[in-house]
């Protein structure tokens, strides 16, 4: 599996050298801006975005006018990444984790803009002994999105490396497998299923405590991280940056927007949320989802994500381990209180 990771990494870093390559010394300015995101409601602001023409309107603001946006949606992080590089899209909002492993595989030729959200994961178990991840033993299967690289892992092995110590850190390791988050919901549902448990995302955390007997909170990411972890940032490539200075400050003016939206008319955000998304889940659903504890991380300023660069490259994962996290964010969000 290290084997597999460590191919997985050289893959990336050989695309990204490419791409850098290949790109003009200079990129054109663009009026016709190509994002991506994942499902979920941590994407939120970028659906207001969407309906709203938050990004054209403040663009049009600093007097850039004629800009559009097409919204992507894909389903992984990784899906995102090869996009980027292999230009297909222009700017991605997607995890912190997919941020630090191209600003580091690049040289800083990828950086964060402004975050977006920073709810919380929470490992659910359905198993009664399985209180803490002492708990755990060589055959207790946890479901992960993707095994060693995805958040969810590497939150674990920042766990793991608190509790059983430092060298310990990838001491669970083996116990994860990969599931998609309704795939692990599914799992975990069912009885007979090997998996009994899921580091978990919202709306499944809720879905699991609510439907699943027996589900309990093993630990969840502000617990180990401190505080809580950026999910989502929007980040491009420094090229990008440089040629498309007002769109930039677009992104984050619109990204602030319809954080405040959220804030201020939580039932208005949900509705545009499901009309772009077509979540089935009710509105009185979603907005009792949201008043959980840190569903309401909705925040320019990078969070936590210092804590996670350092294990990265306490582990190899990182081959240059940023002094701040302004190394691996642009100067547009350099005034802001991150970590």
């Amino acid at each position: 599996m290290m084997k597999q990771l460590q191919n997985g990494l050289a893959a990336i870093a050989l695309i990204a050298a490419t791409a850098l390559a290949a790109s003009p010394a200079k990129a054109q300015q663009k009026s016709e801006i190509a994002l991506s995101r994942q499902p979920g409601i941590f994407y939120m602001p970028s659906h207001i975005m969407e309906k709203r023409k938050l990004i054209e309107k403040h663009a049009a603001s600093l007097g850039v006018s004629g800009v559009t946006t097409k919204w992507i949606t894909f389903s992984g992080g990784g899906a995102q990444t090869d996009a980027l590089l292999a230009g297909g899209v222009d700017i991605l909002n997607t995890g912190t984790g997919n941020l630090l492993l191209l600003w580091d595989r690049t040289r800083g030729g990828v950086k964060g803009i402004v975050a977006t959200s920073a709810q919380p994961m929470t490992l659910i178990s359905r198993d009664a002994n399985t209180k803490s991840i002492r708990d755990f033993g060589p055959g207790d299967k946890i479901a992960v999105p993707t095994v060693k690289v995805s958040t969810q892992a590497i939150v674990l092995q920042i766990a793991a490396a608190e509790a059983f110590g430092a060298d310990q850190w990838s001491k669970l390791d083996a116990n994860t497998v990969q599931l998609g988050h309704p795939d692990a919901y599914a799992a975990l549902s069912n009885p007979k299923h090997e998996v009994h448990n899921h580091f978990s995302i919202p709306p499944f955390t809720f879905l699991e405590l609510k439907n699943v007997p027996g589900a309990h909170v093993v630990l969840s990411s502000p617990d180990v991280m401190g505080g809580p972890l950026s999910q989502a940032q929007f980040f491009t490539t420094t090229k990008f940056a440089d040629a498309n200075p007002k769109i930039i400050q677009a992104v984050r003016d619109a990204t602030k927007e319809a954080q405040d939206l959220i804030r201020s008319d939580t039932k208005q955000a949900v509705e545009i949320y499901k009309e772009i998304t077509g979540d089935k889940t009710s509105v009185e659903e979603l907005l009792d989802l949201l008043k959980e504890p840190g569903m309401m991380e909705w925040n320019l300023e990078p969070q936590g994500t210092m804590k996670f660069a350092a294990h990265l490259y306490k582990t190899g994962t990182l081959k240059n381990q940023p002094k701040a996290w302004t190394d691996y964010y642009l100067p547009v969000a350099h005034d802001l209180k991150g970590n």
